[in-house]
This record gives C-alpha cells, structure tokens and sequence, in this order.
C-alpha cells in the first residue's frame, strides 16, 4: 500500500466514496433527465434507469462497504483488501458507466450483474468460518437481490416483459429487511455509545412480528397481489417499528447529530409504511410512499451510517462536524418536500421534484467535500484498516 494512501484497506472506504460520489451524479443525471435536458437511458428507459441506480447502484455499494467491514468485525477474519478490493470497486463502476456507452446490452447485464454474486463470494469465506451462524443469513439476501438484478436486466434486454417493476420492487424490500437486520444490531449499541446511561433494547417479540409482517407486506404487494391486505399489514408494520423505536429512544439523542440523523431516517420508514397503508386505500399517490422509504430512510439511514462508520473505522471521534450535520439536515427536509409538498401544492410538483433532488445532491456534496479525504488517508491512530 502507498504510505499516505488508503483507500482500499479496508471495505467501507471504496465502496463509502462510490456511494457518495454516486448519490450525487446519478441523481444529478436524474434531475436532467426529468427536466428533458438529457435523452432517457437507451438501456434501462428513463424512470426504470432511475430506480435501477438508486437501489443497485447507489445502494448496493453502500451495501458492500458495510459488510466488508463489519463481517470482518463480527468473525475476525479479513475481508478482501487492495487489489480484489479495487477490482471489485471498479466492477461496481463499470455497472453505472456501460448503460451510456454504444456497447450490446448482453455486455451491460454481465458486468452489472456480476457485482452482488462476487461480493457475495468474497463474503462467504469470513461469514461461513465465523462462529455466529446467525451472521450467514447476509448470503441468501444477495444471492435473492441478485435474482431481483437479473429481472430487472432480462426486460431491459427484451427476453421478458414486466419483470423490471418486479426487480426494483423485491430489491426495495430486500434492503427494508437489510435495515431492520442491521438496525437490531446497531440501533441499541450506538445509543448506549454515545449516550452514558442510555438502556435501549430488542423485544424479541417486536423483532419476530416485523419480520413476519414485512414478508407478508412483501407477498401481498408483489408475489400474490392482495390489495384489501396492504393497507393493514403496512398499518401493523407502521406499528410495530413504533414500539421498535421506543425500546431504543433516548431523549438525549437530539444532541447527537450523528445519532439523531439515524433516528430521523427511521422515523421516514415508519412514514413511508403509513403512506403505503393510506395508498392502498387510496388516499394518496403511491410515490409519496416509495420517496419517503427510499430518498427518506434509506438516503439518510445510509448517510447517517456511512458518516459514522467512517470516523470509526478511521480511528477518529465520534462527532460530526457542523457541515455534516447540515447534510443530515438537507436530506430530511428534501424528503420533507419531495413527500409532504406534493399533497399540499399538487400543481407545482415538477417543481419539488427539483427542489428535493437539489438538497439531495447538495447534501451528498457535503458528505463527499468532508469524507473522500478521510475515506482516502490512513486511519488517525495508525492502526491498520
């Protein structure tokens, strides 16, 4: 490794700087694109192009950073660094640049999905060496997000028609069950960190009931379209992440941004399941609860997590500085209007579509201007990752 350099020691740092760089250019492209300035994506179409890049790209590579570091943490056991690491982050890269390029579109479903088997592979050695076998549920989820890839690329290609609403739809319950997996585990943790005193804690009950219900959610909505169910399994879902959040809830967190900005993503998946249980009946537009799910829980969930990672991972204080904690606070409120302003001000809606796309990549800006330095330089203290 070159001393001074580090941007591939470890797992978060690539894929935590690709996801940055990526919230801000793809949805800066988005934004062009609905405005007519730029032609619709040859490959994907314009609107499955977006969705496409927001949860397999944008997402998958936030995906990637986190486990790569934290199986590492959790077995003990290296994860992949330096070159494999690189190759793999290049991969990633390729998959957002080859839908533009004049190349066949059998080229673009290789690269693109190859990305999610690959990090699987390069995870199965830790997780299945490990100890915890509990750990290993992180492989069938990508190996089905990787099913989810492939029906959204078999349309684009022409081989099915369809599917594509399918894939982004099963990768956006996928990444939901990802964060209550995650949540579980460093929701309590993060708390008791960073507020002396604090006892938050799990009700297995409450963590039992959301898995359940959030399959059944899952199969009323996409598998066995069940309609009349929607509305009061997304209702009990709304529900139980309440009390979820209330095991955990310290007062004392509104102190801490790079606390606080985990909570306020988690309160916009509560939202964004009462959005969906009133879309079913039919009292509001079903993209005020896809917004407040993706661009709201998980856009600041993400930030929250890859800010706090990488103080961590970097051997530096867990604090945020100011114009961090501006960035947490652009991305709440342009999902703020990109939810809420379309119900109040329906006229002007192409109008809050920019407006929140603009505080989005304003706030991923930020992210990128404080945390590419940091994801690039050795850790603080000299220690290796």
């Amino acid at each position: 490794m070159t001393k001074g350099f580090a941007l591939f020691a470890l797992g978060f740092r690539p894929f935590f700087a690709c996801a940055g760089m990526g919230a801000v250019v793809l949805l800066a492209l988005w934004l062009c694109l609905w405005g007519g300035h730029i032609p619709p994506n040859a490959y994907y179409g314009g609107i499955g192009w977006h969705s496409h890049e927001m949860l397999f790209g944008y997402t998958a590579a936030v995906i990637a950073g986190f486990l790569l570091t934290a199986v590492r943490n959790w077995t003990g056991i290296d994860t992949i660094r330096e070159t494999p690491l690189a190759a793999l982050a290049a991969l990633w890269l390729l998959g957002r640049i080859l839908p533009f390029l004049p190349l066949p579109g059998g080229l673009t479903a290789l690269v693109d999905l190859a990305f999610l088997p690959l990090l699987a592979l390069a995870l199965y050695g830790p997780l299945m060496q490990g100890e915890a076998k509990a750990n290993r549920v992180f492989l069938p989820l990508l190996a089905l997000a990787a099913g989810a890839n492939l029906l959204v690329h078999l349309q684009a290609l022409g081989i099915s028609t369809g599917t594509a609403l399918l894939g982004t739809g099963m990768m956006r319950y996928l990444i939901i069950w990802l964060i209550l997996i995650i949540t579980a585990r460093v929701m309590p943790f993060f708390t008791r960190s960073a507020l002396p005193g604090a006892t938050p804690q799990n009700r297995d009950l409450v963590e039992r009931s959301s898995a359940i219900l959030l399959l059944g959610l899952m199969a009323a909505d996409l598998f066995m379209p069940a309609p009349w169910l929607v509305a009061p399994l997304a209702a009990l879902l709304a529900l139980s992440q309440i009390i979820r959040v209330a095991g955990w809830y310290d007062r004392r967190i509104w102190s801490v941004p790079i606390l606080w900005v985990l909570y306020s993503g988690y309160f916009w998946l509560i939202a964004g399941f009462l959005l969906q249980a009133l879309s079913a009946m039919r009292l509001v537009a079903p993209n005020l609860a896809l917004h407040a799910i993706t661009m709201g829980a998980i856009g600041i969930l993400t930030l929250g997590m890859m800010a706090r990672v990488a103080l961590g991972h970097t051997g530096r204080p867990m604090r945020s500085a100011r114009i961090t904690n501006a960035a947490f606070v652009l991305l709440n409120l342009g999902t703020a209007v990109r939810v809420l302003l379309p119900v109040i001000a329906p006229r002007q809606y192409q109008l809050w579509v920019f407006v929140a796309g603009g505080l989005w990549v304003t706030g991923f800006l930020i992210y990128c201007g404080v945390y590419l330095p940091i994801l690039a330089r050795p850790r603080a203290d000299g220690l290796p990752g």
